[in-house]
């Protein structure tokens, strides 16, 4: 009994006794959806689209939708006009547009000539000893200058002379009346159609086979005699989509010749007005 009991292992009144282990249990599956009131609970996914749709829509967005719908109208309205205003220099070749360049420094210059001509009478006015002699003087030259634009004096000077020949009879009034506006804003002075002088209140009309000015029936071949710079007149008639352009669609010829001296003698009476007085004492 004794040999037993000196056998077995003495207890360590130091060690602590140790929890016996318990293996660890099997995770289980997370249920799919928990029930609540008997109603199946939503996925993320279903319940963003319940967020989203249908959409609730404020009065306050409402407005703010239908002023940016005008503004962005606006502007494509807007950027489509530019469009249209710039499609027709957007295809023009480069020589074309730097004689459209030229044309417009040319009519700047000559608004300059006429600004500083205006201030150089007015100085002389008022610096010269005898102003009643100057005044006398630039009143004589006025009534010429008058004259030429009314078509009551004759006239001379550097211009060209443009001829458009219509053999098929397409070139209409109102043709001859753009290629009178076209030389005029390019500073004609003075101009001249088949014998018929042009002045401010001249007309143009249909008439048959040919074209009526003031009322006097002319025909092709149409001759323009006009008295101005031709570095400018010339260019004005041959840009893009111009006089020259447009008349050569209808089959008409033209032609525009330079010259250091074209005679204008074609004279409209001097008319009195009716009723128009002077309101200068």
């Amino acid at each position: 009994m004794s040999n037993e009991n000196e056998d077995e292992t003495p207890e360590n009144p130091l060690r602590e006794e140790l929890p016996e282990e318990v293996p660890a249990a099997a995770e289980e599956p997370e249920p799919e959806a928990a029930e609540e009131n008997g109603v199946p609970s939503l996925s993320g996914r279903q319940r963003l689209g319940k967020g989203l749709w249908p959409p609730r829509v404020s009065r306050a967005q409402l407005i703010v939708a239908v002023l940016l719908f005008g503004l962005g109208f606006g502007l494509a309205v807007q950027v489509a006009s530019n469009s249209d205003g710039d499609s027709a220099l957007r295809g023009a070749r480069q020589e074309d547009l730097v004689r459209i360049l030229d044309e417009l420094d040319s009519r700047t210059q000559r608004l300059e000539d006429e600004k500083q001509g205006l201030e150089d009478q007015r100085t002389e006015l008022e610096n010269s000893s005898n102003q009643a002699e100057e005044a006398r003087k630039q009143t004589v030259e006025k009534e010429k200058q008058l004259g030429i634009l009314a078509g009551t004096v004759a006239a001379q000077g550097p211009g060209i002379t443009l001829t458009i020949d219509d053999a098929k009879g397409a070139v209409k009034a109102d043709m001859l009346l753009d290629a009178i506006q076209e030389l005029r804003a390019a500073g004609a002075e003075a101009i001249q159609v088949n014998g018929v002088r042009v002045v401010a209140g001249t007309y143009l009309a249909d008439s048959g086979s040919g074209v009526k000015v003031d009322g006097n029936k002319i025909t092709q071949p149409y001759r323009f005699k006009v008295i101005g710079k031709p570095q400018d007149l010339e260019p004005a008639l041959n840009i893009p989509g111009g006089v020259v352009q447009t008349l050569e669609k209808e089959q008409a010829t033209v032609t525009v010749d330079r010259s250091t001296k074209i005679v204008v003698d074609a004279l409209r009476p001097a008319e009195r007005p009716d009723y128009a007085q002077s309101s200068s004492r």
